[in-house]
């Protein structure tokens, strides 16, 4: 029984997790954006077989961490299809990523780039960053500069 306990546990961790990842259309996007008006927010879009997501993500979490006490919300996007919410759940675990944490349900990929920021080509990974209005403040295609992401954070906190 003692052995059996700590894969039980195990199973129950990843079932929460991926209880915890919701999926998010393009209406629960923007209704995400006016939710965190009073705090700044950084939205990073990825992918688990983005190996360049994958790299960034333990950096954007640490940071995040760093600044969360003084107003900094951290969302995730993965881009990945339902049928990998199980990967994409395990790791976010193993990166320890803070919720929320939400899986593509578009209803058009290409509306739902264009609605997120009109430049964006669809690349990933892919991160914006709104004011305390609510206000895009910047955007970073491509792995973020974590220095440069830094000195946005401290100018809008």
């Amino acid at each position: 029984m003692k052995q059996l306990l700590p894969v039980l546990l195990a199973l129950a961790a990843g079932l929460a997790s991926a209880a915890n990842l919701k999926p998010i259309d393009e209406s629960g996007y923007s209704r995400l954006v006016a939710s965190s008006r009073g705090k700044v927010l950084v939205v990073n879009f990825w992918a688990t077989w983005c190996a360049p997501c994958r790299k960034e993500m333990p950096d954007l979490v640490a940071l995040v961490g760093k600044y969360r006490a003084k107003g900094l919300e951290f969302v995730t996007v993965a881009i990945d299809e339902e049928r990998d919410r199980k990967a994409v759940a395990e790791f976010l675990d193993r990166t320890k990523a803070p919720p929320p944490t939400f899986i593509k349900n578009f209803k058009s990929d290409e509306k739902f780039i264009s609605q997120v920021d009109p430049r964006w080509s669809g690349g990933l990974p892919f991160t914006v960053v709104y004011d305390r209005a609510g206000r895009k403040a910047h955007v970073f295609p491509g792995e973020v500069n974590l220095k440069q992401l830094e000195a946005v954070l401290k100018k809008l906190l």
